[in-house]
């Protein structure tokens, strides 16, 4: 999986409506840390609560706040306790609900930081936890229709493109990772069910939703893989959009671009296939299932169906054993990838992973500088791709007032009378490393 999947910067979800607000109710905050998968998990979870008469709140305002954790690395994992300990101690004293894969593999750990500290393993019974730690409270009355469709929010927790989860677990080792362990093995949502979830989000006011997983391109379920998955989608619901997550490179395969291209947008353009290193050496270290000329062969494949097809990845600097002739040998891969979107980590030791026992450690400082390199060069890669879209008509989701994304996952500065959940193609503008829309002549 991603070594990253995209950590957040675990600001609380608060109140999405007139709820949040009100008194005498079950008031629960939520606080992601971690992937994609996480996020979608907690906008689940929040779902959940709002039909069990809960109030999001912001946490100061909390009875209840529930922290989903990650523990992709040893920094993520810190992370997660200054959290718990932050929320434990907030002048209200709320509960503080952890769950996620530090949850799973920590428990005791997490429970010794606070009294009001509560752990729970299996995501699927948080809810049932908080309703039990608030029975003295009650319920909240419903919101009045329209509420949320006046905040064109799709989820309880405010977003425009809601996410779906349609796979869970890993069956690779990577030698970095400890998410295997916490997620156990690879398992698939049904068809029917992805197709219900679609539709569902359809009929709350969603033009694009995120199909992700742990291990997405591993998904197999009915008979279908992800193309298939994809296929189905597109012939049975009416999604304008649909977006993918992060993809391992040996998962992208002829039937999924061939897909793609045939989708005339319909699947984004864009593609986050997980490098982590350039370097061959590395890789080999990481023990990933694949080399760099075998990365590069998904590279010109995806543009060979898809000309203007975006590429995100991932790319850890300072793994251990890496040398500086490695290093500068994976930042030029990079480099004739062109990736327009590149997360980039420093490698953080992670207990209980074959990498963090290897021999030759990097030092710290070495990694950062490294980073900040691999950092300059992601800036200069999304630029240049941000500028190929200059004067070309997008297709554009209208996300907030003035705000907007588009196929390719850049962000556009629209006009700010442009209805916020709409999609419009726009003609874009290209301009001091920024993109701007306008409705075509």
């Amino acid at each position: 999986m991603s070594a990253s999947a995209e950590m957040s910067d675990a600001r609380a979800l608060g109140a999405t409506g007139p709820q949040g607000t009100s008194g005498g109710t079950r008031r629960v905050a939520l606080q992601n840390l971690g992937c994609r998968v996480n996020r979608v998990e907690c906008d689940l979870i929040a779902r959940e609560l709002v039909d069990a008469g809960c109030a999001i709140v912001d946490a100061p305002a909390a009875d209840v706040v529930v922290l989903n954790t990650c523990a992709v690395t040893a920094e993520a994992e810190a992370k997660t306790r200054k959290a718990v300990r932050r929320m434990a101690r907030l002048p209200q004293a709320p509960w503080v609900v952890a769950t996620g894969c530090v949850a799973t593999l920590f428990a005791s750990s997490l429970a010794e930081l606070s009294p009001r500290v509560v752990t729970v393993a299996d995501k699927r019974q948080v809810v049932a936890r908080v309703l039990e730690l608030t029975r003295d409270t009650p319920a909240c009355a419903e919101a009045p229709a329209g509420e949320a469709g006046e905040t064109h929010a799709v989820t309880p927790t405010g977003r425009t493109r809601p996410g779906i989860k349609i796979q869970d677990g890993c069956d690779l080792r990577c030698s970095y990772c400890i998410v295997w362990k916490a997620r156990g093995p690879s398992r698939s949502l049904s068809a029917a069910e992805v197709e219900r979830q679609v539709s569902a989000a359809i009929g709350a006011g969603a033009r694009e939703v995120v199909l992700t997983g742990i291990n997405l391109g591993c998904y197999d379920s009915d008979g279908l893989t992800l193309a298939g998955l994809l296929d189905r989608l597109l012939e049975k619901t009416d999604i304008e959009r649909i977006r993918l997550s992060s993809i391992e490179p040996q998962d992208v395969g002829e039937d999924l671009l061939g897909l793609m291209e045939r989708s005339d947008g319909r699947v984004a353009p864009f593609l986050h296939v997980c490098l982590q290193s350039g370097c061959d050496a590395t890789l080999r270290r990481m023990r990933r299932a694949y080399d760099a000329a075998s990365f590069a062969d998904v590279v010109d494949r995806a543009r060979a169906h898809m000309p203007d097809v975006a590429l995100g990845t991932d790319l850890i600097c300072g793994f251990p054993g890496e040398t500086d002739a490695e290093f500068a040998e994976s930042l030029d891969f990079c480099r004739r990838m062109g990736f327009a979107r590149m997360h980039v980590f420093r490698y953080s030791r992670r207990p209980g992973t074959p990498a963090a026992e290897a021999p030759g450690q990097v030092p710290a400082d070495v990694s950062a500088a490294r980073a900040l390199k691999a950092r300059d060069l992601a800036r200069e890669m999304r630029a240049r791709a941000m500028e190929a879209l200059d004067g070309s008509v997008q297709r554009v989701l209208v996300e907030g007032c003035g705000q907007g994304s588009d196929g390719h996952l850049f962000e556009i500065d629209v006009p700010v009378a442009l209805e916020v959940g709409a999609m419009y193609d726009l003609r874009l503008s290209y301009a001091e490393g920024s993109l701007s829309g306008e409705m075509p002549a």
